[in-house]
């Protein structure tokens, strides 16, 4: 069975667009919901393709979670916890074998609203000092274009230490989003900061935020935030009304699409809320994760060739338009390979370009073999994810490691200093030597001196000789009878 979801915008360009879309006003960008339309002309009835995506939607409906390690959800055996504000107050019974007693790892991902709130949980941190670390991983096997902010809202205190990640290439490597401690400097040494801090230049910058981290003193506020819209906000204005200058960006700069683009996430737990300076070891049932509900949205990433997405066998794939195919429309079909594949763009406002896959040209096709000459078949360069640095670990501790000399390694020849920082090597930067230090400066990594490969252009006594051999390929052709 297939179930269709986000298939179109329904907004057009009137009073109703403004109503329906609360977040972007109509007059400043493009809706990019039709694919293509019929126009005529002197000429007769013609087809006007223009760029298009799906709508945007909760995109945790696709998902697949995974924890890590499988057995940390509580219940199992059963458990008995106390409030953290109130160490007396022990009448919180998680039990796996019984309905209303569970708290398995579905219930971050349903209907909320109800009463009573439904919320998964860890077992508590019985084995401390020993680390209470979880991952929680969100995969969709798609590569999906964030549009609003990630939000997870916890049923027990705000973790003291917490770092959201993301891939690129389904898991196999991961970077950090963002850090989230009561203490960024004790906790992974990074001035704390917040997205107002940032400006179109630091956009990508990975901090730390010290803003969704307090104690149970601010148990009211239950939200930790990964702010998209925002960072949308240093291109677009704070009301998103120069939709056209993000784009812009968007089309231009690989690395910022890449940013707003996922495969999976993953939020890494590493210190739960104690609610004081020191833990209470005579009752570490105080101690727990607990989270009611994660909001990702987003939509499918089909390069701006398809307005719908299908989930179908528990997989999503775009319905591609404009003669592509594939999962992402990253391709042009067979028989449309007239010129070479590419994206769409959102520019010029509001239809874009559609760079739509032509058909390919049918005739006598003369190539002469290049191979004898030497030259080797070309070969399409391999996709390279944003960013194959690993993740950073940390342990729950007072103090987290962010390398050492087994597992997290500085790279580029970095060396660890006391587990709290890589001394990087001329050349390099970032929280493990990571980032080649070309890539923040002006003019990138095109210098002389950045250590980025140059293409080595063909010699001239090549080039003459594949000219000499195509034109005298050409004459026998020329000279041969037609063959009817």
């Amino acid at each position: 069975m297939r179930f269709h979801f986000a298939l179109t915008l329904q907004a057009l360009w009137t009073g109703v667009c403004q109503a329906a879309m609360q977040h972007y006003p109509a007059a400043a960008w493009g809706h990019y919901d039709v694919c293509k339309s019929q126009v005529y002309s002197d000429e007769g009835l013609s087809w006007d393709y223009m760029a298009c995506q799906p709508e945007a939607a909760d995109m945790t409906q696709y998902l697949k979670v995974t924890l890590d390690p499988p057995n940390i959800t509580c219940g199992d055996p059963p458990e008995t916890y106390c409030a953290l504000e109130n160490p007396y107050m022990c009448n919180n019974e998680c039990d796996a074998t019984t309905e209303e007693l569970a708290h398995p790892p579905g219930l971050m991902f349903d209907t909320e609203g109800r009463n009573p709130t439904t919320f998964w949980q860890s077992t508590s941190w019985k084995k401390y000092p020993k680390p209470l670390l979880v991952n929680i991983t969100l995969s969709w096997n798609k590569t999906i274009e964030l549009t609003e902010d990630i939000v997870l809202t916890f049923e027990s205190g705000r973790p003291e230490q917490m770092v959201l990640e993301k891939s690129l290439d389904y898991g196999r490597t991961w970077q950090p989003y963002q850090f989230y401690a009561t203490d960024c400097l004790d906790a992974f040494t990074m001035e704390p900061k917040t997205v107002q801090d940032l400006t179109q230049h630091t956009l990508l910058d990975i901090i730390c935020t010290e803003d969704y981290s307090r104690g149970y003193v601010w148990k009211n506020d239950k939200t930790v935030r990964f702010e998209i819209k925002d960072r949308f906000a240093l291109f677009a204005g704070p009301q998103l009304h120069n939709m056209a200058s993000l784009y812009g960006q968007l089309d231009t700069t690989k690395k910022l699409r890449d940013f707003f683009t996922i495969t999976d996430l993953r939020i890494r737990l590493l210190r739960p809320a104690t609610g004081a300076t020191m833990v209470d070891e005579n009752n570490l049932s105080r101690y727990f994760y607990a989270i009611s509900d994660i909001k990702v949205q987003g939509r499918c990433k089909c390069n701006l060739h398809a307005n719908s997405c299908v989930y179908d066998k528990e997989k999503l794939s775009c319905e591609c338009e404009h003669n592509t195919t594939g999962p992402d429309c990253g391709r042009c079909k067979r028989n449309f390979q007239g010129r070479a594949w590419s994206a769409g763009s959102y520019l010029p406002i509001p239809k874009g370009t559609a760079n739509v896959c032509s058909l390919t040209k049918i005739g006598p096709v003369i190539r002469p073999n290049v191979s004898s000459l030497g030259v080797a078949n070309r070969k399409e360069a391999p996709q390279v994810a944003l960013s194959t640095a690993p993740s950073v670990h940390v342990a729950n501790s007072k103090r987290a490691r962010v390398c050492d000399n087994e597992l997290l390694r500085c790279q580029n020849g970095g060396t660890c200093i006391s587990n709290v920082h890589c001394n990087c090597p001329p050349g390099y930067t970032g929280l493990l030597c990571e980032k080649r230090r070309c890539e923040s400066e002006l003019g990138g990594c095109g210098g002389p001196d950045s250590g980025q490969a140059h293409l080595t252009p063909p010699s001239t006594s090549r080039l003459l000789l594949l000219l000499l051999l195509g034109s005298a390929l050409l004459r026998e052709a020329a000279c041969r009878p037609a063959v009817l």
